[in-house]
């Protein structure tokens, strides 16, 4: 239940959002229930900009479950082009299946048969139900976590696995109104990703400073984190797995990558058949009796 603070808090994000929020395609009705879901499994771990140009592609050649799920695996992969995670591709596809065979093409409307399809986790579900569906859900992902840890509780969110005292507080905090919870959510992640930022806030432009217990505690423990530090790219497997399936995506159809180009890809062999026999293991490379690869038919 939201106090006259929680209530003030929520309008003026309301009214923040509609003026400051980002014209990305999958919002504002433009999109399907599918296109959504597309858009948020794409978003995991890839800034949303980068995302917009590769989503607006996929839709145009996949615009429903039905269509990507009889494509082919390799024009799947290709075109993930760089998001990163490639195997998010394959778990999509397998997602379109299920929904074409299971659902007649047709995203099912409640959480439960949504958490159960390939590669949905509970954010996406409810991000789905309340973004698509403007159903009555906490969505509850990073940039809300922070968002609700900085202003309601005035201390900093440190990252790992949502607890129960965030989950409750976001479903305390979430409003009664179906359409009002939906501009709520959006709002709080909007607010998280473009000025409520991890190591860098730009409280000055913020719409709630006023009311925010972090900004009027000091801002305790700014950028503080309980998570492992980042890791570096440089020398990495998923340098090298992405070495691999750039090679590959640059052939032309159906075109395979001999051995020989495949040892030139990286000096570390061992490293290296590590990391391809990991992208077989994961359906993303196929691997031919004479040692050249290619993306799965």
């Amino acid at each position: 239940m939201m106090n006259d603070t929680d209530t003030d808090i929520a309008l003026r994000l309301a009214a923040w959002w509609e003026s400051n929020a980002r014209d990305l395609p999958w919002r504002f009705g433009r999109a399907t229930a599918w296109g959504v879901l597309v858009s948020e499994v794409m978003s995991q771990q890839t800034q949303m900009s980068r995302v917009v140009p590769y989503w607006t592609a996929w839709m145009e050649r996949w615009p429903d479950a039905r269509a990507l799920a009889d494509a082919p695996k390799a024009e799947v992969i290709t075109a993930w082009g760089r998001l990163g995670y490639p195997r998010r591709a394959l778990r999509l596809q397998e997602c379109a299946r299920t929904v074409a065979e299971r659902y007649d093409g047709e995203l099912p409307r409640t959480y439960d048969e949504l958490v159960a399809l390939p590669g949905v986790g509970d954010y996406t579900a409810s991000a789905v139900m309340s973004f698509a569906f403007g159903e009555r859900i906490a969505v509850i992902d990073t940039n809300i976590r922070r968002v609700l840890a900085r202003a309601f509780r005035g201390e900093e969110s440190l990252g790992g696995s949502a607890s129960q005292v965030e989950r409750e507080m976001a479903r305390r905090l979430l409003p009664e109104s179906d359409k009002v919870s939906v501009v709520w959510n959006q709002a709080v992640m909007e607010l998280g990703a473009t000025v409520c930022m991890a190591k860098a806030p730009l409280c000055e432009s913020c719409p709630i400073a006023g009311q925010c217990a972090f900004l009027r505690n000091g801002r305790p423990g700014l950028g503080q984190r309980r998570t492992r530090p980042r890791q570096r790219f440089q020398g990495t497997d998923r340098q090298v797995r992405g070495l691999v399936l750039e090679a590959l995506r640059g052939l032309p159809s159906g075109g395979t990558l001999e051995r020989a180009r495949v040892e030139r890809l990286w000096e570390d062999r061992v490293q290296l058949d590590a990391c391809v026999a990991s992208l077989d293991d994961d359906g993303l490379v196929e691997m031919l009796p004479d040692g050249s690869l290619r993306l799965p038919e």
